[in-house]
């Protein structure tokens, strides 16, 4: 076969190209650009947001309805799983999203910004307060009767939407900013998933809850006892989620207790690492001279092989999976929650019993105006009282604006609700839609509010 020897820039020495390989690298390495932008999940999640309000009141209203409910079973003899699509979401796909959660957590007690007291104490009683508050402003709407059900709703700040609304002001804010909300809503996030354990729960299945907690010991075992292959965490979560489903836990809080488990060690310390690749770049120099293509000499592969098991064994477990899932949950799985969710019928002859409802008026307020409170008056009295600290270089004020868009929050609220009302669909529909506006109003207001404060800064 002939060989086409293509001009290659001086860069791009040594680099083997496919014929297509560079009209392709034009196309996708600007596409790649954009995917790897935090912005981006944050706008993903609005355009399923729009399509999935679309469907709902376009001439596919039925047809969404009916494909979000279509059963599926997974059956193999006479066992077998049936839900429908919209259970498989919420229930199945969403435990890899608080997987991913779990993950984060774990990586910010250890190493992160939750993992130092002097500087997680401002976004942690930050977060307390934005979790009260909000429940208490929900209870003044609705104190009696199932509608009292929906009180964990406005407690959760959706961190995709508002780290990413924050981003866009990244020449305006200190970065101490973005890591002071990162920081909150990451402990919100751990405030949301106890309060689904804790008061989202079904009757309780006792066998199946016992069953849980020893596959839960059985995860643990592995990680004291080394095992840092995935294959085995894997298997024995998917037991877990399958206990948890039968025991009225909520079965995706299994990929949070999952998470939990995963090893954060290295096999290898970077002094021996570095004398592996010191030796087996020997190794692959020296067996190049036999054969230069790793099809043919075997020695080459092996030293390959080799080298990509040593950087296995110097990278943790638990940051090689937050890396490799980090991108399918909050591109894919996220959205996909999004469409199968966020549907709500707008019906224009009832709207003002909709804007008037109890369910509606409480989460909104909860979010837009509890969230502000609770997280402005914590920090507030936390550094009245002398605990904790304003991020670097920021100001009050700019914290204040923060807190508003903490009052976005879309995904977790939304599963919260389909947890409180899973068979009220009239407060479950009110809930949505007061999720949807107070998701609106606090990220275009909190937006605002940081430009404007991030001008006079310049100005000044």
């Amino acid at each position: 076969m002939a060989q086409h020897h293509l001009s290659t820039p001086s860069s791009d020495k040594g680099i083997i190209y496919a014929p297509w390989e560079r009209a392709f690298n034009r196309v996708l390495t600007p596409f790649e650009e954009f995917i790897h932008r935090q912005t981006t999940s944050g706008l993903l999640l609005m355009g399923a947001a729009v399509i999935a309000l679309f469907l709902a009141n376009g001439s596919l209203a039925e047809a969404y309805q009916h494909f979000i409910h279509t059963p599926v079973k997974i059956a193999i003899g006479d066992w077998g799983i049936n839900m429908s699509l919209h259970h498989w979401v919420n229930d199945g796909l969403m435990a890899l999203f608080f997987f991913v959660v779990g993950l984060e957590l774990k990586r910010e007690m250890m190493v992160g910004e939750l993992s130092d007291m002097r500087q997680a104490a401002l976004p942690i009683i930050a977060a307390i307060g934005g979790m009260v508050v909000p429940a208490l402003i929900y209870l003044a709407f609705n104190h009696e009767g199932e509608a009292m059900r929906g009180w964990g709703i406005p407690m959760a700040t959706d961190i995709a939407f508002a780290v990413g609304a924050l981003v866009l002001l990244a020449s305006r804010v200190p970065k101490a900013l973005i890591t002071f909300l990162v920081a909150l809503a990451i402990a919100d996030d751990l405030g949301a998933v106890l309060v689904i354990a804790l008061f989202y729960t079904h009757e309780l299945a006792l066998p199946w809850l016992a069953a849980a907690f020893a596959l839960l010991a059985v995860l643990f075992m592995f990680n004291f006892a080394g095992i840092r292959k995935v294959m085995p965490y894997f298997i024995i979560a998917v037991f877990l989620w399958y206990a948890l489903l039968q025991s009225g836990v909520h079965a995706t809080l299994a990929g949070v207790l999952g998470a939990f488990t995963v090893p954060a060690r290295s096999k290898y310390d970077p002094s021996l690492f570095a004398d592996r690749v010191n030796e087996l770049i020997d190794r692959f120099i020296a067996s190049r001279h036999q054969d230069d293509s790793l099809l043919t000499n075997e020695k080459l592969y092996s030293v390959v092989q080799n080298l990509e098991e040593s950087v296995k064994g110097v990278q943790t477990p638990l940051q090689r999976l937050e890396q490799v899932w980090h991108l399918p949950v909050a591109f894919i799985v996220i959205p996909i929650f999004a469409i199968f969710n966020a549907g709500i019928p707008i019906q224009l002859n009832s709207l003002g019993d909709t804007l008037t409802h109890p369910v509606m008026l409480g989460v909104a307020f909860g979010l837009f105006f509890g969230k502000f409170i609770g997280i402005t008056g914590a920090c507030w009295l936390a550094l009245k009282l002398g605990i904790g600290q304003l991020p670097t270089g920021t100001r009050f004020s700019q914290v204040a604006a923060v807190s508003v868009l903490g009052g976005i929050g879309f995904t977790m609220s939304i599963f919260i609700a389909e947890l409180g009302f899973e068979n009220q669909p009239e407060y479950l529909l009110m809930a949505k839609t007061g999720v949807l506006l107070a998701s609106l109003f606090a990220g275009v207001t909190g937006f605002i509010w940081l430009w404007f404060l991030g001008k006079k800064s310049a100005q000044a």
